[in-house]
């Protein structure tokens, strides 16, 4: 009788776990490839980067990202940003926040966009500050 109630408390645990899920549906994926222009520091603990490239259906694209660590974890912090760009007539902004961890000789970073044009954007990137390059894989958040 106590294996059955057991159970029944875990089967009642494991599907509350699946109702309370998210479930985020993203559009089409693309690429931004960005050349690292500057990294700068007044403080030697944050860090101030800019960089510009191609960002798939926004074209050119300029940023800068302002890295900081106020959990003074180890080898991970939070970012901050801006970025703009302009096709044809059209500007679009986005602000950016995510949060970095460094792996090995890279940067890992995760970010949610807000973009002036009503999306939302997520994406995953990586920062290689030897080769002054920063890729981001983007995708648009679906309603």
């Amino acid at each position: 009788m106590k294996f059955r109630k057991f159970l029944a408390a875990v089967a009642m645990l494991a599907i509350s776990l699946l109702a309370l899920g998210q479930d985020l549906k993203f559009g089409e994926y693309f690429l931004v490839d960005f050349i690292v222009d500057s990294v700068s520091t007044t403080d030697g603990v944050n860090y101030h980067l800019t960089a510009s490239g191609e960002a798939g259906p926004y074209g050119r694209v300029y940023g800068n990202w302002l890295f900081t660590n106020k959990l003074g974890l180890e080898n991970m912090g939070e970012f901050t940003g801006h970025g703009w760009t302009q096709s044809g007539e059209d500007v679009v902004t986005a602000t950016l926040q995510g949060v970095w961890k460094k792996n090995g000789k890279l940067f890992d970073l995760y970010t949610f966009d807000a973009v002036s044009n009503g999306l939302i954007n997520v994406a995953t990137g990586e920062l290689d500050l030897v080769n002054k390059t920063l890729r981001f894989n983007v995708a648009p958040v679906q309603d």
